[in-house]
């Protein structure tokens, strides 16, 4: 039997460049699932997503989603892109099997926490407030950079990773520190500066808004000290006066400190993101 896409409708464009369709996924020409494939704006459209791939229960556990997977890749390719990413949810096992036998590599995952109705409190001597303009300067030349490495680490070209670090500030914070509904704070031990958290509305799960954490570290001569923990917990206070009750943020695979530090506030994991090279 031969497993082939369809296009269920024309190839979208957008006016930078993007590029995104929906295709049937068929075995000789009968329907048996979709899938929906589109370039991330976020890479300068030179990374593809999977979107969406679904499978009809009766079709399932024979492969379909596999080779559909790789016809979406070949599309893809086509496109000009040189990686595929998919985010799935940590409990979708089958998908979790698949991607790893395709060669995807786990590259993050998405975490959020039900926030409590009254905000924490914050160790004693600690408090948080706004940045001031200086401290914003030093802190944007310096998080463009970092945002552009981290992706570098993880496989991505240096000039897609600038790319999308340069857009995602850009985008994000359009006026500083007068962006609405973004709230970048540092936090302060005895008069000193010992991190800072950046904190912003947006939708957290799908139909479901809240604020989200976009950045967060402590001062590099002061880790191990709980000052990251105590960051969240401003987090947390940041987003409770903006009037959220959802919390989220993205971590880096093989941050394990970062992660079990979350786990440990109540975060649980909603998406594990993955890539794959496209050779």
């Amino acid at each position: 039997m031969t497993t082939t896409l369809r296009p269920t409708g024309p190839l979208r464009q957008t006016d930078d460049g993007g590029k995104s369709r929906s295709y049937e996924v068929c075995v000789n020409s009968r329907p048996v699932g979709t899938v929906e494939i589109a370039t991330d704006t976020g890479f300068g459209h030179k990374a593809g997503t999977i979107r969406a791939l679904h499978i009809d229960e009766p079709d399932r556990r024979r492969g379909r989603a596999t080779v559909a997977a790789l016809a979406a890749e070949e599309v893809l390719r086509g496109w000009g892109c040189g990686q595929v990413m998919a985010s799935v949810p940590p409990d979708a096992v089958a998908a979790l099997r698949m991607l790893e036998s395709l060669g995807y590599v786990e590259r993050g995952r998405n975490m959020d926490k039900e926030l409590p109705p009254e905000p924490p409190v914050l160790p004693e001597g600690v408090a948080g407030r706004p940045m001031n303009e200086s401290e914003y300067a030093a802190w944007e030349a310096q998080a463009v950079e970092n945002y552009a490495q981290s992706w570098i680490d993880r496989g991505t070209p240096p000039e897609q990773a600038r790319t999308k670090s340069e857009a995602s500030h850009r985008e994000l914070l359009p006026d500083g520190l007068a962006t609405p509904g973004a709230a970048l704070h540092v936090l302060v031990h005895d008069g000193s500066v010992v991190g800072h958290v950046w904190v912003a509305s947006r939708e957290v799960r799908a139909g479901r808004p809240g604020s989200y954490v976009y950045d967060v570290a402590v001062r590099a001569d002061l880790r191990g000290k709980g000052y990251g923990r105590a960051l969240m917990l401003h987090a947390e206070r940041i987003a409770l006066e903006a009037g959220s009750e959802l919390l989220g943020l993205h971590v880096f695979a093989g941050n394990t400190p970062a992660i079990r530090l979350y786990e440990s506030l109540g975060y649980g994991t909603t998406q594990r993101n993955f890539f794959k090279p496209l050779l």
